[in-house]
């Protein structure tokens, strides 16, 4: 926990005298604003659980603009000679589906788990950077608004998520919509950077005492391997993004063939971050997975330090696989064997975690819970994803594959199979802790079955789609060219489309299940420990206070929290219960710290973000809109600057008699 120094509440003036100033009037000119009920509250909020939840929603609702964008590209090649989509329209959505699911769902809702348990998960009361942290939560919010907007505006990107270059050039794209994507990208960027850095302090610099690094949960552990990750790889996207926007709105020749230029650039540019990538959407899905296998084996991870390390070797390894997306472009043999042979090695940490996975679970009790069956889907279903992606290591066989189906598939499996479940996981797993309800088991289980039915028809027969010679980004197909036999391109692309019907119904359940358990009363208040769990979220009351911990806790062991609650018989070395849920968390709070304070709300946070799409609207339309998005930014920064410590309501309390003048220390994150 972060200390800081409580202000003094006296100042001097003319004549040696002194006057008394509150925290919250000490500049004299801005105000913070009060605490609220309302949902104004949650405008202007920096608690990390509130910005969670808002994450958590946002990205959930970009969900279904992106699954809903991929149900209309498989009701197009339904059937031969589709006439849902034309030609435009299908590149902008094959387009704006990968965009929105990458960085408008998987990237957030990792987030949102991230910025609601880290702080819970380590003891501490919030992030290190409150009003920061709520800064990137608007940046995403408007960035993602902002590159949807270009759907009402002329038409939304059309290059591929990858955007490659000629391609992306204003020849051969001439709309706008590249330019809402480039600069969309950007302002969500900084969400995921300023996200990073926070995080990153937060768990270094703010654990409870006695949390030592190997003390941590894995989730933890996974979130901080991806904020290194996000730390390197952003920069990196969004030089490229600056190049491409540079390029297409004030004539830059960075790309451009005719001016001498390299395309090979751009897809250099983009891979390098791209497939680290890939392991910033899998690896908060491996940490919540690390979590559940335990609690529902009823036995420790297996291996704890292995998980932990290969994570951490995950992350590295990944900077050093990017050119195998790139063996049809003809990078040499050289760099054909270098990338192959890290594409082999990738697979080593990450084979590392599925055996622990499945040492955990067995000998243990399993219990199938809903969340327990989604993190074995993961195991399951990545393990397909991991094998098929190994065969890129292949240069030959990743150079046939390369812009087919199989390369959808595999990826699908890995991001949805993956990630996605991961994430479905973790809603039903923390779900009580967050809202006091536990969502219904029989719903679950639907939601659970449809899900894993419809991924693997949807997503296993593309594998075959590949191989047999499908091209990705494929508009139609005609009998005549779907080839011989009952078993060709029509029968796989049509059970392939039942397949994300099917899909859909299983996340629809999802929502059906979402609003049944907040509705219904039949649907009893969770307790405070439904799962039996291990780790200190749990140690708190559900849902959590706006401090946490009324008493920071002492960290002895890994897993503190199932210490706390069961110890072993030194004499018949049984483990036998010696304390309730309910129990450790009075005696928790039985003497809680004194001068707790927490961050005051703020309203610059929101008003900076919204500073950039206005940026962005005027670099693309009139640049007396840039002007005004600047000169915001620019107001928005002072006032940020000048704003005082504290709003009225949250003036620290009066100095104690014998306090030195007013200057105690107090624990609070810094702001």
């Amino acid at each position: 926990m972060a200390i800081i120094e409580r202000p003094s509440t006296e100042v001097a003036v003319a004549g040696g005298a002194t006057i008394g100033v509150k925290p919250s009037e000490a500049l004299g000119v801005f105000k913070r604003p009060a605490a609220s009920t309302s949902w104004r509250d949650w405008i202007v909020t920096v608690d990390h659980k509130k910005l969670g939840i808002m994450y958590g929603v946002a990205a959930f609702f970009f969900f279904i603009v992106g699954g809903l964008e991929a149900v209309l590209i498989r009701l197009q090649l339904i059937a031969p000679n589709g006439k849902v989509l034309n030609a435009d329209q299908y590149n902008q959505m094959f387009t704006m589906h990968a965009t929105t699911m990458v960085f408008l769902f998987v990237m957030p809702m990792a987030a949102a788990f991230a910025n609601y348990f880290v702080p819970l998960q380590i003891g501490a009361r919030d992030v290190a950077f409150p009003r920061i942290n709520a800064f990137g939560f608007w940046c995403f919010l408007f960035g993602g608004i902002f590159l949807n907007t270009s759907w009402f505006l002329g038409g939304a990107a059309d290059g591929g998520w990858f955007m490659y270059a000629p391609n992306s050039s204003t020849m051969f794209s001439p709309s706008h919509g590249i330019d809402f994507w480039t600069m969309g990208l950007q302002i969500t960027g900084i969400a995921s950077l300023t996200g990073a850095i926070n995080l990153i302090v937060t768990i270094l610099n703010m654990r409870a005492p006695g949390m030592k690094m190997m003390r941590m949960p894995i989730f933890t552990w996974m979130v901080l391997v991806v904020q290194f990750l996000l730390l390197f790889a952003i920069p990196v996207i969004t030089v490229a993004l600056f190049l491409l926007t540079f390029q297409r709105t004030f004539d830059a020749t960075f790309f451009d063939v005719a001016s001498g230029a390299d395309p090979l650039l751009w897809q250099h540019l983009f891979w390098i971050f791209g497939h680290p990538e890939v392991y910033i959407l899998i690896l908060p899905s491996f940490g919540i997975v690390s979590e559940i296998l335990p609690v529902f084996s009823k036995k420790p991870l297996f291996g704890y330090p292995i998980v932990a390390m290969s994570g951490a070797a995950i992350g590295f390894v990944g900077w050093g696989v990017w050119a195998h997306h790139m063996f049809a472009s003809g990078l040499g043999p050289v760099s054909v064997t270098v990338f192959s042979m890290a594409t082999m090695a990738i697979a080593v940490p990450t084979g590392v975690k599925i055996v622990n996975w499945v040492m955990t679970m067995w000998g243990g009790k399993l219990v199938f819970t809903v969340p327990m069956l989604f993190a074995i889907a993961l195991v399951v279903q990545f393990t397909i994803g991991g094998l098929s992606g190994v065969t890129h290591a292949v240069a030959p066989s990743d150079t046939q594959q390369t812009d087919t189906y199989y390369i959808v598939a595999h990826f699908h499996y890995v991001l949805f199979g993956g990630a996605i479940f991961g994430l479905f996981a973790g809603f039903y797993y923390w779900w009580p802790k967050m809202f006091r309800r536990q969502l219904s088991e029989s719903i679950g289980r639907w939601n659970f079955w449809l899900m894993v039915i419809g991924m693997n028809m949807t997503f296993g027969p593309m594998h075959i789609l590949g191989l047999q010679g499908q091209p990705r980004r494929m508009q139609v197909w005609t009998k005549a060219r779907a080839g011989e036999g009952f078993f060709n391109l029509g029968f796989w692309n049509r059970i392939s489309s039942i397949g994300s019907l099917i899909l859909a119904t299983g996340v629809l359940l999802f929502l059906i299940n979402v609003v049944y358990t907040h509705k219904s009363k039949k649907v009893a208040i969770a307790p405070v420990d439904p799962w039996d769990g291990r780790t200190l979220e749990w140690m708190t009351d559900s849902p959590p206070k706006e401090h946490n911990f009324d008493t920071i806790p002492t960290i002895a062991n890994l897993d503190e929290f199932f210490h706390r609650k069961y110890a072993q018989d030194p004499e018949t070395h049984e483990i036998k219960q010696v304390a309730t849920a309910e129990e450790v968390l009075a005696d928790l709070n039985a003497h809680p710290d004194e001068h707790i304070h927490m961050p005051s709300r703020s309203y610059w946070p929101i008003l900076l973000a919204l500073a950039l799409p206005i940026i962005g609207y005027g670099l693309i339309y009139n640049r007396v809109i840039l002007a005004v998005g600047a000169a915001m930014v620019l107001l928005t920064v002072f006032g940020w600057a000048m704003e005082p410590s504290t709003s009225p309501d949250d003036d620290f309390d009066p100095p104690a008699p014998g306090d030195g003048g007013g200057h105690t220390k107090e624990l609070a994150p810094l702001g």
